[in-house]
């Protein structure tokens, strides 16, 4: 289980954003996420860093 911090997450249009960004990097992750508290979980077989990498590329690299 990976898990972010993404302070610049704050609406519903970043949290579709952030999840497109991860199943970019793998279609089989689940993503939990907690919108008050900037907050994301991914459960995938995924390295850290792809996962990261695709978050930053669309602009919600993790703190």
């Amino acid at each position: 289980m990976l898990e972010f911090s993404i302070p610049n997450m704050t609406c519903g249009h970043c949290v579709k954003s952030v999840t497109e960004a991860v199943k970019a990097a793998d279609p089989a992750a689940r993503v939990d996420i907690d919108l008050p508290t900037h907050r994301v979980q991914v459960q995938t077989s995924v390295p850290r860093d792809a996962v990261v990498a695709r978050l930053a590329d669309a602009g919600y690299a993790p703190a």
